[in-house]
């Protein structure tokens, strides 16, 4: 069974994202993830099998694993009555504002990163080694931040234009939390099994009561707010990075995968401007696609 619609009765519903819907409960969200699956940026017809199951337990694995190195938006992946439908699909988070940029780090050279290097030798206008191959190791990760598109494309921009939009100081902030999420996850993904070639974060801001204020005025009600910047959105799932199989790593040419690269290699095939409407999926890709966003959670998270 998959899932690709939801409404819950009494529930409003904020937001229907790509994969996302997002109900509002007040001071918090309701994050539902459906079985649908976009590709270049655009919804395609048919759901994924068990894949808004291994995006909410994937994410809620990294979220708390990754604490240590920044507070993020997640409270519970089992809310209180929902409908049997939802069960495992379902998170409940803090309500933060979203920062207006994408925070993308790659490790390796891949996807739009590839095509750039080979036209310029840089990725996002930073230079790179001249004697890199497709999918070569970078010698440092690095952080290549993109614009948020509501629909369309998503446009890689400069650390300085990502600094024009957020500010210089939370660009900087967003930058190194970024590039320690990546370092720490690799390395404990490798040790499974699992090369994250490249993966994408996102920020927001969550408005908190100063606790350092005395408690006779936080009693009082005086909640003076402080901005917070915490993860927010999903975290190093197959649906926000490159997953590849260690043992098969060959650099020099596209690799296997264990996430959507492997539909966007078949969209690739077919006679398709990447613009919506998006074709529809051969059973076999559906079926292996599915297999690959499984097997990516048991590597994982066990």
């Amino acid at each position: 069974m998959t899932l690709t619609e939801i409404d819950l009765p009494g529930l409003r519903k904020l937001k229907s994202g790509k994969v996302r819907e997002i109900f509002d409960l007040g001071d918090k969200l309701l994050f539902v993830a459906t079985d649908r699956l976009s590709a270049f940026d655009v919804v395609l017809p048919d759901p994924i099998p068990e894949k808004g199951r291994v995006l909410t337990a994937l994410s809620e694995f990294w979220f708390k694993k990754t604490r240590h190195i920044v507070e993020n938006h997640f409270i519970t992946s089992a809310p209180s009555r929902l409908p049997a439908a939802v069960r495992g699909r379902a998170m409940l988070v803090q309500k933060c504002q979203p920062l207006p940029i994408e925070c993308v780090v790659r490790g390796y050279l891949a996807g739009s990163g590839w095509k750039e290097y080979q036209q310029s030798r840089t990725v996002c206008g930073m230079a790179l080694p001249a004697d890199l191959v497709e999918s070569s190791e970078l010698p440092e990760p690095i952080f290549t931040p993109a614009t948020k598109a509501e629909s369309g494309h998503d446009e890689n921009i400069s650390f300085a234009r990502a600094s024009e939009i957020v500010g210089a100081a939370t660009a900087t902030r967003v930058r190194d939390l970024s590039v320690a999420l990546y370092r720490f996850a690799a390395d404990f993904a490798r040790r499974r099994g699992i090369i994250i070639a490249d993966t994408k974060f996102e920020f927001g801001v969550l408005e908190c009561a100063d606790l350092s204020a005395p408690s006779s005025e936080r009693q009082s009600g005086d909640k003076s707010p402080q901005s917070k910047l915490v993860l927010i959105d999903e975290a190093l799932t197959p649906d926000s990075s490159r997953f590849w199989p260690a043992d098969g790593y060959q650099p020099g040419q596209p690799q296997p995968s264990f996430d959507k690269q492997y539909v966007r290699d078949y969209l690739e095939t077919l006679d398709w401007n990447k613009m919506p409407p998006g074709p529809r999926l051969p059973a076999e890709v559906i079926r292996k696609t599915s297999g690959k966003y499984l097997k990516a959670l048991s590597r994982l998270a066990g």
